[in-house]
């Protein structure tokens, strides 16, 4: 005998959320597994009613488009008692909130909150790692605390065997909203035909433990039992109801694309070519730190050039790109896509993904800055009053084997990156020499190594004088050395580059 599970409309499902619960939020980006609807409707209960109030909210990514939609629909004072977000740029608004102090405001790292997820599924108080260490996490520093209201401390530093841990807290999930592809009428939900199994069922099983409910939107609605199981990435068992959206696309812009799930491959000849660029330019050096067989991450923005230099000049299936996703393999999506992947080899979990990366999984980092100082710090979680948030980049940036930080040596306007303190502290340059981490900063115009004495000059483009059009560039003068190289001059020009740039892959 089957039990079907509720299909409630997205209205019907937000009345059973209540004042002072704590609400998580699957999902990432512009609409990559987001319950827009879920999210929708909650706006709209709380505008015309004033409910439900003083939630608690957590989502490890950012959710949103940077426009009208994600989280925006639930930007509102008086909704929120505490938020904890992994990343807060894709929803301006909400960010606005916090800065103005309307709720308390914390940010933790993507692949903590994930793994917190699992710690309330199996009872766990909390989760112990080292990631954070030495950054704005760290409560020596700032302990993840955006604005005044928040006053608790939510990280604790944690001491054993004479090594330094930080102790994350578990929160109990009243309410998870998640979203699938496919349900059958007994709950059970499919994410085959979306870009990642993400950590829904940790979620749900999290909200299960503690006594709550999980709301799953879903495309469609199959009868019970006639999915394959192995396809099945949360049993019915762990979900309460169901909303249906027949037009839920893969995320907000794309439809359907099988080469995103895995179910399709994308012919190499249906990719734009990598224009010419300043971009493309520092995107080249940093491949040129590419060895074959590494495990790399890439990050959003310049550092997904990477790839596209490999591409094109032929060595791309000698080294694996991964993204936190869960992603391994292939082609990683640019822009507001950015959390999908084409052609992938595999898709696993959050969950499993961010155990690996911690772990030290990753070979070669290549991630983007926003401020980098002279101690080697780098700043990408705050910009002037803006809160941008970290997401998987502390996870990523500090166990990474290597690390390449690519971006330009100044903003547009020529305000520059390279200052004397950074703002936030997102990535630490001295965990970095403790721990023996290679650091490189790959820029237009130099490159620069991390050394215990500080941020040292490697390479100046050719050209360009040192003082004049570097240093005179920077906020601080660098380390530099009796002697310094140049840049390839390759690295400035239209055609391919030498095959003896990429001397490993020959």
């Amino acid at each position: 005998m089957t039990t079907a599970k509720p299909i409630l409309t997205a209205d019907q499902a937000a009345l059973l959320i209540r004042d002072g619960v704590t609400v998580a939020i699957g999902g990432s980006g512009a609409g990559h597994s987001v319950p827009e609807r879920m999210l929708e409707a909650i706006g709209r209960r709380h505008r015309a009613t004033g409910g439900p109030r003083e939630l608690t909210l957590i989502h490890p990514f950012g959710v949103g488009d940077q426009g009208a939609r994600g989280l925006e629909h639930m930007a509102m004072p008086g909704l929120y008692h505490r938020v904890i977000g992994g990343h807060w740029s894709m929803s301006p608004s909400m960010a606005k909130l916090a800065a103005e102090n309307l709720f308390e405001a914390y940010c933790l790292p993507a692949g903590i909150l994930v793994q917190l997820f699992h710690a309330a599924a199996s009872g766990s108080p909390g989760w112990i790692s080292e990631i954070g260490l030495d950054t704005f996490i760290d409560p020596r520093v700032e302990g993840g605390k955006l604005n005044a209201r928040a006053e608790e401390d939510i990280v604790e530093l944690w001491n054993r065997d004479g090594k330094e841990y930080l102790y994350y807290r578990a929160h109990p999930i009243d309410v998870a909203l998640i979203r699938a592809a496919v349900a059958d009428e007994e709950g059970n939900l499919s994410m085959h035909e979306e870009v990642a199994p993400w950590h829904n069922c940790a979620m749900a099983q999290a909200a299960l433990a503690a006594g709550g409910i999980t709301i799953a939107q879903v495309k469609r609605i199959v009868p019970a039992r006639s999915l394959d199981p192995r396809l099945v990435h949360v049993p019915g068992i762990f979900v309460d109801c169901l909303i249906v959206h027949p037009d839920q696309g893969m995320t907000y812009n794309i439809g359907y694309d099988p080469a995103l799930s895995g179910e399709a491959r994308k012919p190499e000849s249906e990719f734009a070519p990598f224009p010419f660029s300043v971009r493309k330019t520092i995107a080249r050096r940093a491949a040129m730190e590419l060895r074959p067989g590494a495990i790399i991450n890439v990050g959003f923005g310049v550092p997904d050039g990477v790839m596209k230099v490999a591409r094109e000049q032929g060595f791309a299936e000698s080294v694996v790109p991964t993204i936190e996703q869960g992603q391994i393999g292939g082609i990683p999506a640019e822009g507001l896509e950015f959390g999908a992947a084409y052609n992938s080899t595999a898709i696993i979990g959050t969950l499993r993904q961010f155990a690996w990366y911690q772990g030290r999984g990753v070979d070669i980092a290549f991630l983007g800055f926003a401020e980098v100082d002279a101690a080697g710090n780098v700043n990408v979680s705050k910009l002037d009053s803006a809160i941008i948030g970290t997401g998987g980049f502390i996870d990523i940036a500090q166990k990474a084997r290597k690390v390449v930080f690519c971006g330009t040596l100044a903003v547009r306007g020529g305000k520059p990156k390279f200052v004397p303190a950074v703002r936030q502290i997102t990535f630490s340059g001295a965990h970095a020499i403790s721990t023996g981490q290679e650091v490189l900063y790959v820029t237009e115009a130099a490159v620069f190594r991390l050394t215990a004495q500080g941020l040292q000059l490697e390479e100046v483009a050719p050209g360009l004088d040192l003082e004049g059009d570097v240093i005179a560039k920077m906020a601080f003068r660098p380390v530099v050395g009796s002697s310094f190289g140049r840049m390839r001059a390759e690295l400035f020009a239209q055609p391919l580059l030498p095959p003896d740039c990429f001397p490993a892959f020959q």
